[in-house]
């Protein structure tokens, strides 16, 4: 997760930045002294989770936070206990009182992943073609792999082949990475349908299919 961290104090800044640093789920992409800085922060990259401070120069860290539209998951931290309840009402995900020990950000941040995980949605198991006027629902199981003819797609799959007009480039953005791989300029396939993997081609139901030196090593990492 991309996370920032908002606190106009120098030792708690280092001691968050060093834990942060130190969680392999967590990249800390801004560090910030004030509520402008962190306001124009959330505006310049993208945020994941924020940890904020709620006694800050100016505006404070909670009025920070009422300001914003859609804020990144938040973690509050301060020095008093006081806030607490104003916080949970602004739905932020934790609560730290200072000085936080690493042991309690571990278990804030098992529950930061715990509810990002529950709240996101499930890739959909099938994708929709349009051939000719009308729209073919494929399941992504029965999908074998994708050929890009000219402007249009070849769709080879268990329930028969389909014609359809869309580039390789949406439909690499579309199919979920999990299951599906390119392989070469004109070709996507259904990682769970590849039989063998050669030097420089790949069979996938009995069909033999290019692969391209530029997408031989995020394969094979796909199917390790």
């Amino acid at each position: 997760m991309k996370c920032i961290i908002a606190d106009d104090e120098p030792l708690a800044l280092n001691l968050l930045t060093r834990y942060v640093k130190q969680h392999e789920s967590l990249e800390l992409v801004g560090t910030f002294t004030n509520a402008m800085e962190t306001f124009q922060g959330l505006n310049d990259r993208i945020v994941d989770l924020m940890f904020l401070d709620i006694r800050m120069p100016g505006i404070s860290g909670l009025d920070l936070l009422k300001s914003l539209k859609n804020p990144p998951a938040t973690i509050l931290i301060s020095a008093y206990s006081e806030y607490a309840v104003e916080g949970f009402n602004l739905e932020v995900a934790d609560y730290l009182l200072k000085p936080v020990t690493y042991d309690r950000f571990k278990k804030s941040i098992d529950r930061v992943l715990r509810r990002e995980n529950r709240e996101a949605p499930a890739d959909p198991d099938y994708t929709y073609f349009k051939v000719s006027r009308d729209l073919v629902k494929v399941n992504h199981e029965d999908l074998y792999y994708i050929q890009s003819i000219k402007d249009y797609v070849l769709v080879k799959s268990g329930g028969g082949n389909h014609i359809s007009y869309m580039t390789m480039k949406y439909l690499e953005d579309i199919l979920p990475s999990s299951k599906f791989c390119r392989i070469h300029r004109s070709y996507i396939v259904n990682l769970s349908f590849i039989e063998q993997v050669k030097k420089s081609s790949v069979i996938v139901k009995g069909t033999e299919l290019p692969l391209s030196e530029s997408y031989r090593r995020n394969l094979l990492q796909l199917i390790r």
